[in-house]
């Protein structure tokens, strides 16, 4: 079992995304998803400045609108293949997440941020949209007036705010952010890999139906999950356990995680 680490590496531009960096985060991300090994993805930025500061503006400054959408189109091809990648990706971010970084991490499952970290949509001051994604992802985590004040005004927000607003999971000193996120990763890594991503597709699915298709589709998803080898594992051993002594259910667990068998 290992946990993957993906950085964007470009710190001398606030990791700041270019073609090439999203061809390199592609890439990465398909390595991943193909390696059997590998549970569960952390993807961090270089430095302590920045996740990402977004996309890159002296390209978009020269660029015709034919580029700017072929950059665009790639970014919602890297965003898109984490969410349906088949394993959880968790988003440490290490400071500015500004535009197209930020909307990378809405695309992770979790979001863990240092307490110096700056969120936000700033694309409307530059004349230009949130166009990796930015005008879907946010108002479904933030809601739609929350959502709308910051894609339409360009208003940052610090890390406290991004969490009261449910922008981010959690928010810890610098030091202890990517022990914080890795941590996190080995937790969802415990847990049979079949139903923590059935659940996650359950839950990322779900938003887009009405309210009895996504408790239908979570029926269905349940049966799926009957049919892996961590659901018969999973049981059986509950039930030794539950032979042996009162077992505390896992919610009530000081930490998250799966029980050991």
């Amino acid at each position: 079992m290992k946990i993957a680490n993906i950085v964007i590496d470009r710190p001398e531009a606030l990791n700041a995304m270019n073609m090439a960096v999203l061809e390199g985060l592609l890439a990465d991300l398909q390595w991943a998803a193909a390696d059997p090994e590998v549970r569960a993805i952390v993807i961090t930025g270089a430095g302590d400045k920045a996740f990402s500061a977004g996309a890159d503006i002296a390209f978009l400054n020269q660029a015709t609108p034919m580029q700017v959408r072929e950059l665009a189109r790639l970014a919602v091809e890297v965003n898109h293949r984490i969410e349906t990648l088949g394993k959880p990706v968790i988003a440490a971010l290490n400071g500015y997440a500004l535009g197209g970084g930020l909307e990378l991490a809405e695309a992770c499952a979790i979001r863990v941020a240092a307490s110096h970290a700056v969120m936000g949509h700033p694309e409307v001051r530059i004349g230009a949209v949130a166009g990796f994604g930015g005008t879907t992802r946010l108002p479904r985590m933030v809601g739609k007036g929350r959502a709308a004040e910051m894609l339409m005004t360009g208003r940052l927000v610090d890390a406290n705010e991004a969490l009261a607003i449910g922008l981010v999971n959690h928010v810890v000193p610098a030091a202890e952010l990517l022990p914080t996120a890795e941590r996190i990763a080995r937790d969802l890594a415990s847990c049979p890999a079949t139903a923590v991503w059935l659940t996650w597709e359950a839950l990322h699915r779900g938003l887009n139906m009405s309210l009895e298709e996504s408790a239908g589709l979570g029926a269905d998803y349940f049966g799926l999950a009957a049919l892996s080898p961590g659901f018969r594992e999973g049981t059986a051993a509950f039930l030794r356990r539950d032979d042996q002594r009162a077992v505390a259910l896992p919610a009530l667990s000081p930490r998250p995680g799966c029980l050991p068998s």
